[in-house]
């Protein structure tokens, strides 16, 4: 039985290129950095888990919610297959036991805080919006889309954002824990416009403070899918 079932909707990514020196202590063991066309990308992502389950069962009050997190891409080999896989350098979710959970077995990086969402879907376009507070610091992305979704296209920039299918979290230096997550190929809408009004350092600490001067390279809007989070193995 999967650990997790859910479906992760309207998926909000903007991607920074950044230095590859900046996200080596948060690389997890048996892992290297991954990039795209010699990009090395980290992605602050909004989206709504709808429909969850855990091991089976929906629990009230934890079944839809929102999440932001900010993750990066790295690869791990398994004999002579590349899995390719991202880590998460925080999740942001509204609910504690959340927390409490992800952080206490799978020793990942969760916070709670007050999060809020909002879905137009207008004449001419889509309008998704997610939003938190942190330290009674308002906290939103935004942004505007096409109506229609699109195939993503082989070997495109939407494709290495959204076609990992692994999890790694950092235990130590010489500890991984590595967890897969299913779901079918996405779509996404063209994005129009776009607003981010997030401090990372605040978020996310001083490591990640120069994203607050840089513009992302894309942003990107994903329709989303079921998806599963099968239980975590060590590396």
């Amino acid at each position: 039985m999967s650990f997790l079932k859910a479906e992760w909707r309207k998926l909000v990514l903007a991607n920074y290129a950044i230095d590859e020196a900046v996200l080596q202590k948060y690389v997890p063991y048996k892992t290297e950095i991954d990039k795209w066309n010699g990009t090395c990308y980290v992605s602050l992502v909004g989206f709504m888990f709808v429909n969850t389950k855990l091991l089976g069962i929906k629990i009230p009050g934890y079944v839809n919610f929102e999440e932001v997190n900010l993750r990066f891409y790295v690869r791990c080999k398994d004999g002579n297959e590349w899995k390719r896989g991202v880590v998460f350098i925080k999740e942001i979710v509204p609910k504690y036991a959340l927390t409490f959970v992800a952080n206490t077995l799978y020793k990942e990086h969760y916070q709670t805080l007050p999060m809020s969402h909002d879905w137009l879907l207008l004449k001419d376009k889509r309008v998704i919006t997610y939003e938190w507070i942190n330290q009674k610091q308002k906290q939103s992305i935004r942004v505007d889309t096409a109506l229609e979704s699109q195939s993503i296209l082989p070997g495109s920039e939407e494709e290495f954002i959204t076609e990992h299918y692994w999890g790694y979290t950092k235990v130590n230096e010489q500890t991984t824990f590595e967890y897969e997550v299913t779901h079918p190929r996405w779509e996404h809408y063209p994005v129009h416009n776009h607003e981010i009004k997030v401090d990372f350092e605040l978020n996310y600490g001083p490591d990640f403070a120069m994203l607050n001067h840089t513009k992302p390279t894309s942003v990107m809007l994903a329709e989303g899918s079921a998806i599963t989070v099968e239980g975590k193995r060590k590396l």
